[in-house]
């Protein structure tokens, strides 16, 4: 920063010796970490609840495909404990995330003026909760859509009949009058435990990964790096792209990449609408501060440059 500055930008004096950078940067490192183990810790004592949750939609899936108790399974010994201790890890990264983002904030607040940081911070904030609203919209719509589709293929209530009177014995209520497989191999459903988790904690980062996109590209737009009239001029690629992702996010149903197209697309359209929002209120700002006309004269030039 030079002396002719003004010094009343909201600049704060940072004039510390790079030592004294990286010391500040190993504080907020260890804050942040000891943050994320202790939410570990706290989640593990409620994973087990978290982990029914998030099976929630297979249990929903065999029920109404006739199985009356699920069962799911696992086969070695330390599977379950692992199982426990990656929902801890997901979770308790969720639940340290207001920690973790503070010591980020106050590591790179000092070195931002105080338009920088009113312009940051909202995204900051706006981040976790588009990452929430998509993880909510994954698990409460698209996974059950999933679940249904997979299970579909299994015949659920004749692989219980077929449980019922072969591995427990004819010796059961009702048990004789099931019918039962004379020849051929039953295929059947026996989930694991960590498999089953897998695609749902996949359904979860996925679209929560896609909801952060107006918020990228608002920032962008904040930043001058995108338009409005460059993404409307995008839109055919976006298209495109955004297929080929529900192509590769989601089971192999029409349903289901359907719908992620349609969020996705909808949330590109919102994009746009709100890098247009930015783009007025910095010619708002332009305009109050007398320079709006003369960056208006330069672009006719540029305009009338590039057509010659």
């Amino acid at each position: 920063m030079s002396e002719s500055d003004n010094p009343d930008d909201g600049m704060e004096d940072s004039a510390a010796p790079l030592i004294e950078h990286l010391a500040e940067l190993r504080t907020r490192l260890i804050r942040a970490v000891l943050a994320f183990i202790v939410g570990i810790v706290i989640i593990f004592t409620v994973a087990e609840p978290i982990l029914q949750f998030l099976l929630g939609p297979i249990e929903s899936a065999l029920r109404e495909l006739g199985d009356p108790s699920p069962t799911m399974q696992y086969t070695s010994p330390q599977e379950y404990l692992f199982t426990l201790f990656r929902i801890s890890m997901v979770f308790g990264f969720a639940l340290a995330f207001p920690v973790i983002g503070f010591q980020l904030w106050r590591f790179v607040a000092p070195g931002l003026y105080s338009k920088e940081k009113g312009a940051f911070l909202p995204f900051l904030i706006a981040s976790p909760v588009m990452f929430l609203l998509g993880a909510s919209f994954a698990h409460f719509v698209v996974t059950p859509l999933a679940m249904a589709f997979f299970l579909g293929f299994a015949d659920v209530p004749s692989i219980i009949a077929d449980l019922m009177a072969n591995v427990i014995g004819s010796d059961v209520p009702g048990a004789a009058d099931l019918p039962v497989a004379d020849d051929g191999i039953r295929i059947t459903f026996f989930g694991k435990v960590n498999e089953s988790l897998d695609i749902t904690l996949k359904f979860i980062m996925a679209f929560g990964m896609c909801f952060q996109l107006p918020v990228l590209l608002t920032l962008m737009g904040k930043a001058g790096l995108v338009s409005a009239e460059g993404l409307r001029n995008m839109r055919k690629y976006a298209v495109v792209g955004i297929l080929l992702l529900a192509a590769v996010v989601t089971p192999p149903d029409i349903i289901t990449q359907v719908i992620l197209f349609v969020v996705v697309y909808g949330l590109y359209e919102i994009s746009i609408q709100l890098v247009k929002r930015v783009e007025r209120r910095r010619e708002a700002k332009l305009r109050a501060e007398g320079l709006w006309f003369e960056d208006d004269e330069d672009d006719d030039l540029a305009e009338e440059e590039a057509d010659k």
